[in-house]
């Protein structure tokens, strides 16, 4: 059966403009990092894909790693966009990266021209694109020269095979750097996109203070920490979580004692809100002025719900904000 979008999609969800530019993102972003790979069964994400778009959720996250195997979340994205989205395809933002190993050899990593432009190649041909909304240097290259990046990316732009450009995981004094690289070119950054939860705050060590400045979008990823800032790990760690998988993503080790005593301390702060702890989390990043849009990964369409949900109960006091300073820092 074709796909047919919910007419109301639009009602819900909330729009944001990003930085100083005139494209507007939903403040919950799907990420396709987990759940779309060639080991989650493909009607899965399609499931997933379809919900979140019928709440409102326009933008979705890839890289060309993502998977796993990597290359197969864009390959997967791209028969469900031919199958469901294709005739929504100018309502979609799509953005990919590349910065991370992706091929043997030394073309496939880091930053240089070839790396980044035949990387660029390969994630159009495997979602079956022309071009995609948002493409990222997924992480700063310490040994290629800053202009040769900076150039690669303007140089995707001018060749209509990325509308904007974004970058990823760069500490605040490399991304004014490139940021003022870029725009010279004519191709200024549009958005940044840092590791930011209520347990990893190091944005607010001179990065978002950038973006403001600059006029940069921000869109954080891993706002719920790896799953550790909801309810799932509140009692211990279950059998079939993350964790317990020996992940890389999420160690037991990660979930300290310390660490959990913060997390208890937050859920009980979120349940006098009346909300999830994951609800609560998000409405945290999103209440820092720079934030665009918060990245969230889902493997049931509850998530995408809870995530939503959060829109109508996203304001702190001033109090609960400094309970929170005083638990996590």
């Amino acid at each position: 059966m074709s796909y047919l979008a919910r007419h109301e999609r639009y009602q819900t969800m909330q729009y944001q403009r990003t930085g100083r530019s005139g494209l507007k993102l939903p403040t919950i972003s799907l990420g396709l990092w987990h759940n779309f790979g060639d080991t989650t069964l493909i009607d899965n994400s399609r499931t997933l894909l379809r919900h979140a778009f019928d709440r409102g959720i326009t933008h979705f996250d890839l890289a060309n790693n993502y998977g796993p195997p990597p290359g197969s979340a864009e390959e997967n994205f791209g028969r469900i966009l031919r199958e469901d989205f294709r005739p929504y395809r100018d309502e979609l933002i799509i953005s990919t990266k590349a910065g991370y190993t992706m091929w043997e050899g030394p073309y496939g990593d880091w930053g240089s021209r070839k790396y980044l432009i035949a990387s660029l190649d390969q994630s159009l041909h495997r979602m079956g694109l022309d071009y995609v909304d948002i493409f990222y240097h997924h992480r700063p290259d310490p040994e290629t020269p800053l202009e040769e990046t900076m150039g690669a990316l303007n140089q995707l732009v001018r060749q209509g095979k990325a509308l904007y450009i974004g970058l990823s995981n760069y500490r605040p004094e490399r991304a004014a750097e490139a940021f003022a690289l870029l725009r010279e070119m004519g191709t200024p950054c549009l958005i940044h996109q840092p590791k930011f939860s209520m347990l990893e705050r190091t944005p607010e060590q001179g990065l978002l203070q950038v973006l403001q400045q600059e006029g940069v979008g921000c869109i954080a990823f891993s706002p719920l920490a790896g799953g550790i800032l909801t309810d799932r790990y509140l009692n211990g760690i279950p059998h079939d979580s993350r964790a317990a998988s020996g992940s890389r993503f999420l160690s037991q080790e990660a979930l300290t004692q310390d660490k959990m005593t913060k997390v208890r301390r937050l859920n009980a702060l979120a349940e006098k809100r009346k909300q999830k702890l994951s609800q609560m989390a998000l409405a945290w990043v999103l209440n820092h002025a720079q934030i665009t849009s918060v990245l969230i990964g889902a493997s049931k369409t509850a998530q995408i719900d809870d995530a939503v949900s959060m829109l109508t109960n996203r304001d702190f006091t001033h109090d609960e904000l400094a309970l929170i300073d005083e638990i996590t820092t």
